[in-house]
């Protein structure tokens, strides 16, 4: 039971940070709806320079929190009634869908003009990339913060 709560915890804290929900209501996303594929992420938006930079991070973001909540969710709910094949492919689309975001953080830091931009994008990619699927491992002040910043340098 304490990992549902942690799941739902961290959905909230996710879809806060990734900008795809109002920080009021962090339980936009429901775990019944399909997942995106967790494949490639989609390509980037036509925008130009910092502006596309960003708008590309916040897209693979919004994409990447939706995917990895809903399979936790689903590894969790396959772990507890003990269907091992379906809790390992879940862990696996959510680490992957960690992955993808962290490679389009990396990719669009690179592309970001403004340093401050290019740092706090390098910042989101390594917290990104160490976040996995162990819920009780995040570190929910230190990536709040680098989003808080992400929304300053990026505003909608």
């Amino acid at each position: 039971m304490r990992r549902v709560f942690a799941v739902t915890a961290l959905t909230g804290l996710l879809l806060a940070g990734s900008g795809c929900a109002e920080r009021t209501d962090p339980f936009s996303v429901g775990f019944a709806s399909p997942a995106p594929a967790a494949t490639s992420p989609t390509p980037a938006p036509t925008v130009t320079g910092d502006a596309g930079v960003c708008a590309r991070a916040k897209q693979a973001g919004s994409v990447a929190v939706q995917t990895y909540v809903q399979k936790l969710a689903e590894m969790l709910r396959a772990g507890g009634t003990g269907d091992r094949g379906t809790e390992k492919a879940a862990r696996r689309d959510a680490e992957a869908a960690l992955a993808g975001w962290r490679d389009v953080l990396r990719e669009q830091s690179g592309r970001a003009t403004d340093p401050g931009l290019r740092t706090l994008l390098a910042d989101l990619a390594t917290e990104v990339g160490g976040l996995g699927t162990d819920v009780r491992k995040i570190d929910e002040t230190a990536f709040d913060r680098l989003q808080q910043r992400l929304d300053q340098l990026c505003p909608a």
